[in-house]
């Protein structure tokens, strides 16, 4: 019993560990030689690690951010810091996201084998948050959940969900790439839908996206982290302004806190460190992916020849350039709308989290465009935005409110808000 409490306090209880052991696995299977064997184990370690880093970046800056634009609004104090955040929720529950993960995987291949739903789920990084956000909603429902219960709900879950989403998004998917031959793997597939549907209702099919040329000027857009730094920079630096003008009690508390540097400038610091933090999580992302979903892909080959790859959404991006840059124009257009709204309705502030909204305005941009043309696109771009302002009020207010609602405000996406209050149902009839 020692041996077994050791193993499940050091291995199973440290996700760090648990991925390495899980990739090291993947890797041995498909006979790697040593030295890719070796490297890929401790990258993929090293890779979670780091993502922990940056969540922390982030969550100092967003300290920053929500009281500040809270000032702006004239609402209450912030109790931002009340919540146990990404850092310490990996500490205590990254080996069931991980163990979790790595079992509805599994599910999803011997669905894809047995069933007529021949899809595998192979976006990595969009598996480990989606898995990761809905254990904070089940944990932020019903409190302590035991190991072995949370990993065989997540499991099943997750399993079902990776092998149902590509399926129901695929008939659509035809009409963007004019073929069978891959799907979408994406937290975007609920905007993908919607944008394709309102195209075709409200959109013009024959007037193309591809049919107008874009200015070079506009290239810069298609570079996820430098839209976050330029918006967020934006964002800071209004509001610095405001409450310069303010002169408010809570507005000197806070230009306080700059010390000795101008508070413009300490808050443009902070939106670039805001947009280091997402970089640095997006790079521990890409190491452990890197190594996690080939050996993933390995397992998945052997036991469904000829299924179909779900695949991440700028796998659709080429059949439509320009919808891209539409998509996201729409999608920023909305937040910047819903933040104001937001604001001054239901006293929340929105942070407009430009690496969700350039992805999936941008996805759901191609499929308005396949059936409305310019106007599908935009439509698209809008609703993804709608979809990302309520429901990260939604899920940062009610939905992981005790546990990682700055999560939610940075790497929460379209299906898990849409899925979020039918997760957190279903924890609340289980456990």
């Amino acid at each position: 019993m020692e041996a077994i409490q050791w193993i499940a306090t050091n291995i199973f209880g440290v996700p760090a560990i648990l991925l390495g052991f899980i990739v090291l696995l993947g890797l041995l299977l498909q006979k790697k030689s040593t030295s890719q064997t070796i490297s890929g184990t401790f990258k993929a370690m090293i890779g979670f690690l780091i993502i922990n880093a940056g969540a922390g970046v982030i969550v100092g800056a967003l300290t920053v951010f929500e009281p500040m634009w809270k000032e702006v609004f004239g609402l209450e104090a912030s109790s931002f810091g009340n919540f146990l955040g990404q850092e310490a929720f990996g500490v205590k529950y990254g080996s069931a996201v991980t163990l979790a993960m790595f079992i509805g995987f599994i599910i999803n291949v011997l669905l894809a084998r047995f069933t007529k739903f021949k899809y595998i789920y192979l976006t990595g990084h969009m598996m480990f948050w989606t898995t990761t956000i809905f254990a904070g909603i089940i944990i932020d429902a019903v409190g302590d959940v035991s190991f072995g219960k949370l990993v065989l709900f997540l499991s099943i879950f997750m399993g079902l969900y990776w092998t149902l989403q590509p399926a129901l998004v695929q008939p659509f998917m035809r009409k963007v790439t004019g073929n069978d031959n891959i799907a979408l793997g994406h937290t975007s597939a609920v905007v993908a839908i919607l944008a394709a549907l309102l195209g075709k209702v409200l959109g013009n099919k024959e007037n193309d996206s591809e049919k107008i040329k874009l200015p070079k000027g506009l290239e810069f857009l298609r570079d996820s982290n430098v839209i976050t730094a330029l918006t967020m920079g934006i964002l800071f630096f209004v509001g610095a302004i405001i409450l310069i003008g303010k002169g408010t009690p809570g507005a000197d508390e806070l230009i306080a806190q700059a010390g000795d540097q101008n508070f413009i400038i300490y808050s443009i610091i902070q939106s670039l460190t805001f947009a280091g933090g997402i970089a640095v999580v997006l790079l521990g992302v890409k190491m452990f992916i890197g190594e996690i979903v080939p050996a993933f892909n390995g397992i998945a080959t052997k036991l469904v020849p000829g299924a179909k790859p779900a695949l991440d959404c700028p796998v659709v991006f080429t059949f439509a350039p320009n919808a891209v840059i539409l998509g996201f124009l729409g999608a920023f257009a909305g937040a910047l709308i819903w933040l104001v709204i937001l604001g001054n309705t239901v006293a929340y502030v929105f942070v407009p989290t430009m690496i969700v909204l350039f992805f999936h305005g941008a996805t759901a941009g191609v499929f308005g465009n396949s059936t409305g043309g310019v106007r599908g696109a935009l439509l698209g771009g809008f609703v993804t935005a709608t979809i990302v302002a309520w429901g990260q009020y939604i899920t940062v207010k009610f939905l992981l409110d005790s546990t990682i609602p700055d999560t939610a405000m940075w790497a929460a996406d379209s299906d898990m808000f849409v899925l979020g209050p039918i997760v957190r149902w279903i924890g609340q009839l289980l456990f």
